[in-house]
């Protein structure tokens, strides 16, 4: 199936998917990054370089190896504050894309999935999922005590709660623009804030769906996850989830399209 909207490779003023890559200090991975997105994405895209500092090496790299993108490559500075969370917000708040997709400069997320990503986004599903931890995926290489918090935090909800994922912190994911628009965004540290967001869309009855990937642990530079740092911030949305089904066992009959409309977006 091809995904472009022209011959020469993307919409500039309406892209179909925007490809968010928040950056510190890789810029001995753009270069592999940006051949892997050029041989492997074949949808109308742009892609989102987010930055937290002007003097970040990884901005020379990608100015330098730009021309091996088919698609516009935007950098964004984040000024909403420091973080993942926060250099999220700022790439969404400027992503012109239908969809979004967050993905990791080290190429440890798996590239090759990103038109099957967004082919489900185009049969209506508002969040898809890169699972590590369903048939078919693999987690290759990576921190023992982190792989094993992340497999019993996915398996846990999934199993339990029937969360749409097998895989809850993997931020490999698409999110369309409308699940952007209705959701505010509280989370403000680490890459909690994508297990925050398929909660909210699970909690409002939108469509998700999940795909099998293959993770692999960086081989160049050095990885910016604070395990520590960050997994109250995850815990605080994992128990949430909890909370919720408890509370709809118990009789809780809150609408999930009126969730969304309570919590609209309020970045500005």
């Amino acid at each position: 199936m091809d995904l472009r909207t022209n011959t020469n490779g993307s919409n500039v003023e309406h892209p179909l998917v925007s490809i968010i890559v928040p950056v510190r200090e890789e810029a001995e991975n753009i270069p592999p990054l940006f051949s892997a997105l050029a041989s492997n994405v074949h949808a109308d895209a742009e892609v989102l370089l987010v930055y937290d500092f002007d003097n970040d090496p990884t901005i020379a790299s990608a100015m330098q190896h730009q021309s091996k993108l088919p698609f516009p490559l935007v950098l964004i500075r984040n000024t909403f504050g420091p973080g993942p969370a926060n250099a999220l917000k700022a790439a969404f708040a400027q992503a012109k894309g239908q969809a979004v997709i967050v993905l990791m400069a080290d190429l440890s997320d798996d590239v090759q999935q990103i038109d099957i990503m967004v082919e489900l986004f185009l049969k209506g599903y508002d969040v898809v999922c890169g699972s590590r931890y369903m048939p078919g995926g693999r987690q290759i290489g990576g921190f023992w005590l982190k792989k094993a918090l992340s497999r019993a935090a996915g398996l846990s909800l999934r199993f339990l709660l029937g969360f749409p994922t097998h895989d809850a912190t993997n931020s490999f994911r698409l999110y369309s623009r409308r699940l952007l628009q209705f959701v505010t965004l509280e989370s403000s540290q680490g890459f909690e804030l994508t297990l925050e967001l398929t909660v909210k869309a699970w909690i409002a009855g939108l469509p998700i769906c999940q795909i099998p990937v293959s993770w692999h642990d960086r081989h160049l530079g050095t990885s910016k996850f604070q395990l520590l740092n960050w997994l109250p911030a995850y815990l605080r949305w994992y128990f949430f989830a909890f909370s919720t089904a408890v509370r709809r066992s118990l009789g809780y009959s809150g609408d999930g399209k009126s969730y969304l409309q309570r919590n609209q977006n309020t970045m500005q």
